[in-house]
């Protein structure tokens, strides 16, 4: 175990972290880098970044971790921070593999009680989650899933909305995610990315709806509340020849009696990262759209349209707190993905601090939503498969 005091007080340094994957070429390590450290209170101090030891040792140098520090594999990184002494060993560790590698590594480094902060989907299937979670819950860490979108601030003030009853009862949701990038066969090509996305043995079971869809699950359950009871899928592969789907079609029937509609899509040409939620209660709806993220629209029954802007004095204390500059200054996908980060690093302190953290700083997606994320996946694609109308998707904690 990697457990043992750290004298120095983890409110007189900035947290140690280690990456695993996010090497040279990658699109979103650079994002978690800078997520990791906007605010200071985090350094990169150790590093597993490629599938190979020397490409991995190669990505280490270009983003100046230590050379004692950069390690040829994720398990050379695990033994060697084991064994260091409490007041150098990493705090955490933030995981950016393919899929089908975030179980393996993620227990491991729980197991060995590192704290841990994850890409989504969490793991590949609901057995994997739950014994995950059964780890976190074990070892007392924190283990945090990057669904990033739900660190913008005014995600959270349309939650906050939600929350005090100022949409009233929630009747309909509608959810839209499209992108554009995969409408040609571009794993083909060698491209990266596309290669490990569209390869069912790396990335799961799902396509558009794993890849992109989970972020979809994961904004309407954050900003509404609600909970799915059950579903009805469409999944459909457009390209000859890929093997997972491309395009997701979902409808929902929530607990409460709510609808709603999903759509994640990776086909739609000149789409770029075209995500939306609309929400209609019986007493007002809301709408925000990702690619304009510094503006919420509140339709109130009774009174004309607001525009909420980021950075107001009149947002919720969330979304104050997920602001880093002053309004009028656009903020954008690394702020947001920032917060995730301040959020989970935040409880981390407070955990080695010997003391609770603050609602606030519990402000992030944790193993039990990562879980969720999972089983909604595997539900859809069931529901796909399906020769019946309605599949039963409400999920409990394993």
């Amino acid at each position: 175990m990697a457990s043992g005091k750290d004298e120095t007080q983890p409110f007189e340094r900035r947290l140690r972290m280690g990456m695993i994957g996010g090497g040279r070429d990658s699109f979103i390590g650079a994002v978690h880098r800078q997520a990791a450290t906007l605010d200071g209170s985090v350094e990169l101090v150790a590093g597993a970044l490629s599938s190979t030891p020397e490409r991995s040792r190669r990505s280490a140098q270009e983003v100046y971790i230590p050379e004692q520090r950069a390690y040829g594999t994720w398990e050379e990184m695990l033994e060697h921070e084991s064994a260091l002494p409490p007041a150098e060993r990493l705090d955490f560790v933030s995981i950016l593999t393919p899929n089908y590698l975030h179980y393996p590594i993620a227990k491991a480094f729980v197991e060995a009680g590192f704290h841990v902060i994850l890409d989504k989907p969490m793991v590949l299937n609901s057995e994997e989650a739950n014994d995950l979670a059964r780890a976190v819950e074990e070892a007392g860490v924190v283990l945090a899933v990057t669904y990033n979108y739900t660190g913008y601030p005014l995600v959270k003030q349309a939650r906050h909305l939600v929350k005090t009853g100022q949409v009233g009862e929630i009747r309909k949701v509608v959810l839209e995610y499209s992108q554009g990038w995969l409408r040609t066969k571009l794993e083909d090509t060698g491209h990266k990315q596309a290669v490990w996305r569209a390869d069912p043995s790396q990335a799961g079971i799902g396509g558009a709806i794993g890849d992109i869809g989970s972020h979809a699950e994961h904004m309407v359950s954050t900003v509404t509340g609600l909970e799915i009871e059950e579903l009805c899928a469409d999944l459909t592969t457009f390209l000859p020849g890929r093997l997972l789907d491309d395009d997701a079609n979902v409808l929902l029937h929530f607990t409460n009696g709510a609808r709603g509609i999903l759509t994640a899509s990776q086909i739609c040409t000149r789409q770029e990262n075209n995500l939306s939620i609309h929400v209609w209660g019986s007493e007002g709806g809301l709408e925000w759209y990702q690619e304009h993220p510094n503006h919420l629209r509140f339709y109130p029954a009774d009174g004309p349209l607001q525009v909420m802007s980021r950075g107001s004095s009149y947002l919720c204390e969330a979304a104050k707190r997920a602001t880093h500059i002053p309004a009028g200054h656009p903020e954008g996908f690394v702020e947001a993905f920032a917060n995730i980060y301040r959020n989970a690093t935040d409880t981390m302190r407070a955990r080695l601090r010997g003391i609770e953290p603050t609602e606030l700083e519990l402000d992030f997606p944790d193993v039990y939503a990562g879980a969720r994320g999972v089983f909604f996946i595997e539900k859809v694609v069931e529901s796909s498969k399906s020769g019946s109308k309605w599949t039963p998707a409400q999920w409990k904690r394993g």
